[in-house]
């Protein structure tokens, strides 16, 4: 990639520095325009290769950053797999997303943009001295001092700016794993009453990341000051050593002129550096929260020379064996297990119970390999664990967790973990054997209904039936049940325990429970308090004993006449019509799409309306944004008008020194002005994105939790996160640049106009084109960056969905096939980027092209004013210079195209969510009264049908609940309990 950049950029300045000198040194000797006419069609002709060029490099840079990008997301998911779940649940989602996600994307600016453009800027030293010393060899060192100080004098301040860029990604990242949490823990926030709270906590989060974010604005916008003030003096200054020099007869007058109309054009790469130095900044800053993940060390590791092809299964059920087992968390003193001992012989059926906490689900977890025991050991069929590759280990085990995890997709996408390759008779007589069938076959769309991301859109036991289904098809010679039946009703239970009676037969199976149904029939039960087998035996034994056994189970065993009764109405428990009832409800909530927001709806007018809305907060920083941004390009022209002057007094041979002062004024005042600008226009942005966040919690809060049935928070995060980051090239780059870009050249033309208006006849079509060159193929453009956006916020949610479903994903050895849809999406991305990039490298080539041929139609124009004798040809180079400059502010709209496109589309993401309708209001508020021994509930005449349903869910209850009683409300899955919850919380 930079031999290629560098190949191009170089061909592209050694024309640069050249452009339109022959032209104009012809009619300083007063050449005609035929004799002109040659260097003319030559200059052209290079403009036009020079847009060539132009796109060739650009697009080199965007192809190898696409593939780079691809590579550093592979590597980054198989390291994710390396480090496993033990890993990952000591860190925060939200937090290791934005490095997978955001962090790759910053690093599409960095390999595409900064790391070229900074190659050629260490070159353009070399070319200004190869180039200037052939012409003048004191003159060069000038220039060369000057881009030198541009070059380095700003990595002075790297140490302090690389700081600040770090921790502001350190903030990035803490605000977006605590808005991810906020937007998945909402339901809770709510039922408690502190989603308040947390708004509040988030709306600092927000304004900690925007002073952060500006604190690195502001030490890199030092830099960018100190880059456009030396790259002015140098100009200037080199102008003045060479004014003096033909002054004292040591250098012709045409060399002056070619300085004068190279100016600061010679240090062009210095600048297209200091414009990609934030983003520079922010790419290694990214570049880094990437190594902290690829860097950090699993907790486990497979033995080298450990195969890891085909699982390979013994005969039969293998033994379990916990040999003298002492395990404790990582971080943790205490142990979860000390000297734990025990045997599971091969096809035996053992019962683990104990109080929550006495380390049942770290068994699973040694199980499975997540973690390894400091002291003992685990085998399977003789075998220490660690001896066995992980596909060997994790073949031979199917799990249904506690904490079920189903991911966004199909009923079908969720069992074909169990097996990838099952027939559709597989599937259904798996979920038969759940007694899942029945109420997936009523689904809209059956096995093809999308259940939501962690299976929102049902209710926790056909989540449960489900997560039992796929370890049936799963079909290993061990079974794991960890409070399999822990959300499924009482009806269900009995029809799922037998299913699963004939699933253990023939299978070595650890059951761990708190419900006495789940073990009850088990060949021996062991009971755990404080790491410890207290104690181990049948049911009837350790009944016999009243130990701990006793104490956990004596209750539920009196309920339930000590044994479960092995007839039951089957056509009673399954509860079909009430299942049919919920699958209406998922069945309403439910998008044909991948549930996320669509960037559509809103034009650049509807979307700049609304963007404007937010700057009323923040109008005097507008405001000083445009009189800076004024004056900067004023102060920029200002120093090539008076460059032009020198020269013109030093043709004539009249005195200059006054106009050196002047011009020594008006160069540093450029940087000062752009220094300025920067301040308030991103100190405006970085505010008014700190309102978006919070407003969009806000938002979101009182669609919640109905809306988040049909959408995905990894999306939703990016939307807090990525999104609304975009929009701040609108408000930092856009408002007040755009206002200079009308501004500019209009005074330019009326000063054309008044010179002589043949050249503004030249100039206004070349303006015209490039003013309108933003707007080429905008429709497009738009189209395939809001594409883009919402390409982002699949990858995004993809990738929560895959972090926190991890231990689903290893447990069911399903790492490279959820690897290939990773990278489909990934792919995905960059098929819509690179056409994108292609077009608005397309446009840009353009505009280099309008721009020099711009120029050329000027000193045309002007050339042939001199020859009519209707301008003086020294001023030529001054309106020369006067109208290229009017190029610059319109350059720098179309410079960030790209930002826009991105821009329109998280606007409009952000705008769907914001005209939402609230279906639930908040009422007007009651004085907060005391209520001693609670307060009464009463419910009258209530119904309630979910959206889309025929049926309702609540049909005409009447329900009384007197101040401080307790009620008890039962039923099936899916008869209405949680709806009811619900509507006393206002949920619905």
């Amino acid at each position: 990639m930079e031999v290629a950049d560098k190949s191009f950029d170089g061909a592209r300045d050694a024309q640069n520095v050249r452009v339109d000198a022959d032209i104009r040194l012809g009619v300083e000797r007063g050449a005609g325009l035929q004799e002109l006419m040659w260097p003319i069609v030559a200059v052209g002709a290079v403009m036009v290769l020079r847009g060539g060029l132009e796109y060739l490099r650009v697009m080199v840079a965007h192809e190898t950053a696409a593939r780079v990008q691809i590579t550093i997301r592979k590597t980054i998911y198989d390291k994710a797999v390396e480090l496993g779940p033990a890993w990952f649940g000591r860190e925060r989602t939200g937090d290791v997303i934005l490095s997978v996600v955001d962090g790759v994307e910053q690093l599409e600016t960095y390999f595409g943009e900064f790391l070229p453009t900074l190659l050629i800027a260490f070159l353009t030293p070399v070319g200004i001295f190869c180039f200037v010393a052939f012409l003048d060899l004191p003159l060069a060192i000038v220039l060369v001092g000057a881009a030198l100080v541009a070059l380095v004098l700003p990595t002075l301040f790297h140490s302090l700016d690389h700081k600040a860029s770090l921790e502001r990604a350190k903030t990035y990242a803490d605000f977006g794993a605590e808005f991810l949490d906020a937007v998945q823990g909402l339901a809770t926030l709510k039922a408690f009453g502190q989603s308040a709270p947390k708004a509040a906590s988030l709306a600092k989060r927000a304004m900690s990341l925007a002073y952060g974010t500006m604190w690195v604005n502001a030490t890199n916008a030092l830099g960018r000051g100190i880059t456009d003030a030396a790259i002015a003096i140098g100009a200037a200054g080199a102008l003045a050593f060479g004014a003096w020099r033909v002054e004292a007869g040591v250098m012709d007058i045409a060399t002056l002129l070619i300085v004068l109309m190279m100016g600061v054009e010679l240090f062009r790469p210095l600048r297209e550096l200091r414009a990609q130095l934030h983003a520079g900044m922010l790419g290694q800053a990214a570049a880094e929260s990437i190594f902290r993940v690829l860097d950090a060390l699993p907790l486990v590791t497979e033995k080298p020379g450990i195969g890891t092809g085909a699982t390979t299964q013994e005969q039969g059920a293998p033994a379990i064996i916990f040999d003298n087992v002492t395990f404790a968390y990582p971080g943790n003193e205490d142990s979860a297990h000390e000297s734990l001992s025990f045997t599971v012989k091969p096809g035996e059926r053992i019962g683990v119970v104990g109080p929550s906490g006495v380390g049942k689900s770290s068994m699973v977890r040694l199980l499975l390999r997540f973690y390894d025991p400091q002291a003992g050991a685990v085998r399977i069929g003789g075998r220490d664990l660690r001896d066995m590759s992980f596909d060997e280990l994790r073949g031979q085990i199917a799990v249904v967790n506690q904490d079920t995890y189903l991911f966004h997709g199909t009923v079908e996408d969720n069992l074909r973990f169990g097996k990838p390759d099952a027939t559709r008779e597989e599937l259904e007589a798996a979920c038969r054997t759940a007694n899942a069938h029945d109420f997936i076959a009523s689904l809209p769309a059956g096995y093809g209904t999308v259940v939501g991301e962690r299976g929102i859109r049902l209710s926790g036991g056909q989540r449960q039936r489900i997560a039992i289904a796929r370890a049936v098809l799963r079909d290993a010679p061990i079974l794991v049940l960890d409070e399999a039946l822990s959300a499924v009703d009482a009806e269900n239970e009995s029809v799922i325990q037998q299913a699963l009676d004939r699933l253990m037969q023939g299978r070595t199976t650890l059951i761990f429970a708190h419900r006495l149904s789940s073990v009850i029939d088990a060949d021996r039960i062991m009971a755990l308090d404080h790491g410890h087998i207290v104690e181990q035996g049948t049911h009837d034994a350790l009944m016999a004993k009243r130990g701990v056994y006793w104490t956990l189970m004596d209750e539920q065993a009196r309920e339930t006449g000590n044994r479960r009764s092995d007839s039951f109405d089957e056509k009673v428990v399954t509860s079909n019509t009430r299942d049919r009832d919920v699958a209406d409800m998922a069945a309403a909530e439910a998008e044909p799409t991948d549930a996320i927001l669509r960037a559509e709806g809103l034009g650049w007018i509807g979307a700049a309306r609304v963007l404007l809305a937010f700057v009323t907060i923040e109008r005097m920083k507008l405001f000083f944004t445009f009189v800076f941004g004024v004056g900067r390009v004023v102060a920029f022209i200002a120093v090539g008008v008076l460059s032009a002057l020198v020269v013109a007094r030093v043709k004539a041979g009249m005195p200059f020194d006054g106009l050196l002062i002047w011009l020594a004024c008006a160069a540093p005042l450029a940087g000062i002005l752009h220094w300025l600008e920067s301040w308030f226009a991103h100190d405006m942005a970085f505010k008014l994105l700190a309102a978006m966040r919070v407003r969009l919690f806000d938002k979101l809060d009182r669609l919640a939790p109905a809306y988040l049935l049909h959408r995905r928070t990894g999306d939703l995060s990016a939307m807090a996160t990525q999104d609304i980051e975009t929009i701040e090239t609108f408000y930092a780059h856009t408002i007040a640049p755009a206002f200079v870009a009308v501004l500019i050249p209009l005074l330019v033309i009326g000063v054309l106009l008044w010179a002589g208006w043949p050249m503004a006849v030249a100039l206004i079509p070349f303006l015209v084109l490039v003013a309108f060159s933003p707007f080429m193929l905008r429709n497009r453009l738009d189209r395939l960056g809001s594409r883009a956006r919402e390409a982002l916020g699949e990858l995004n949610a993809f990738t929560v969905d895959s972090i926190q479903g991890l231990t689903e994903i290893i447990a069911f050895q399903q790492i490279e096939r959820r690897g290939e849809a990773f990278l489909k999406i990934a792919r995905d991305v960059q098929r819509v980027r690179l056409p994108f990039y292609r077009d608005l490298t397309v446009q840009m080539a353009l505009l280099e092209i309008a721009t020099g041929l711009g120029g050329l139609a000027i000193i045309v124009a002007g050339a042939m004013m001199v020859v009519a004798g209707d301008l003086d040809s020294g001023l030529l180079p001054l309106y020369t210079i006067l109208a290229m400059a009017s190029f610059l502010p319109v350059s720098e709209i179309a410079h960030i195209g790209r930002q826009l496109a991105d821009t329109l589309g998280a606007a409009r993401r952000l705008h769907a969510v914001n005209v939402e309708k609230i279906l639930v209001e908040d009422g007007p508020g009651v004085p907060d009264r005391p209520h001693p021994g609670g307060a009464a509930i009463s419910l009258e005449d209530a119904t309630y049908t979910y959206r889309g349903r025929r049926d309702p869910a609540l049909d005409h209850i009447n329900l009384d609940i007197p101040a401080g009683a307790t009620v008890a409300l039962v039923g099936p899955s899916g008869a209405g309990k949680t709806t009811l919850a619900h509507l006393l919380m206002r949920f619905w």
